[in-house]
């Protein structure tokens, strides 16, 4: 094929422009919240993380509010992402209740965790973000839920597995917050494995009493 018979490259329909712009947008807010934090994120910091003009960005989100409560729905399909490809790396071994646990440390590091508690916490004066935030955390926590039922297919489906598993992310948030105000990662995961002790404790209670009705 000649240099003149190469195809062109296909030109972007306004559609795929205006979807990608409100994707950079989104991002953007994400990387604020985390940086800057819910009150030091702004509009105009916003438009100048994602390199668009502020003109861009009134045209697909008017207001700040308009521009978070769109992120917290890309949050969350970036979290139920992440719950889905996490689980993969994740060696199951012969101890699926510490392959669980392993699992749900990782899944709560970085960036994402970091917004979502910036979201969590500014939902609590504001109705809006709260309601907004209602909606989208079944939706993650049903990712997670499917990702954990890798390691331990068969007790999912009780209810105490899945109590088992809200009581863990329970704890590992309440140790994350917490460090927020004198990070020490090191700190928090020695915390985290303390909790985990009485998490497996919990677990095999409650997997003896499955076997023991069985």
């Amino acid at each position: 094929m000649t240099r003149t018979d190469a195809p062109k490259p296909q030109r972007r329909t306004q559609e795929q422009r205006s979807s990608e712009m409100r994707t950079r947008l989104l991002d953007a807010t994400i990387d604020c919240l985390v940086e800057y934090g819910y009150a030091g994120t702004t509009t105009p910091r916003v438009a100048e993380r994602a390199g668009v003009t502020r003109g861009a960005q009134v045209h697909h989100f008017g207001s700040k509010t308009d521009l978070v409560v769109a992120a917290i729905s890309h949050l969350a399909q970036r979290r139920a992402e992440t719950a889905m490809r996490e689980m993969d790396r994740v060696v199951v071994g012969t101890d699926p209740v510490d392959a669980a646990l392993a699992f749900l440390w990782e899944l709560h590091q970085g960036p994402l965790f970091i917004a979502t508690a910036e979201l969590w916490v500014a939902g609590r004066t504001d109705p809006v973000l709260a309601s907004a935030m209602e909606k989208v955390e079944p939706f993650v926590n049903n990712a997670v839920l499917m990702a954990v039922a890798r390691f331990v297919p068969d007790e999912m489906r009780r209810k105490e597995a899945r109590d088992f598993v809200y009581t863990a992310m329970d704890a590992l948030r309440g140790i994350l917050v917490a460090n927020f105000i004198d990070a020490d990662s090191e700190r928090a995961h020695r915390r985290w494995r303390r909790a985990c002790v009485h998490l497996r404790g919990i677990a095999n209670a409650a997997l003896k009493k499955v076997d023991s009705l069985d």
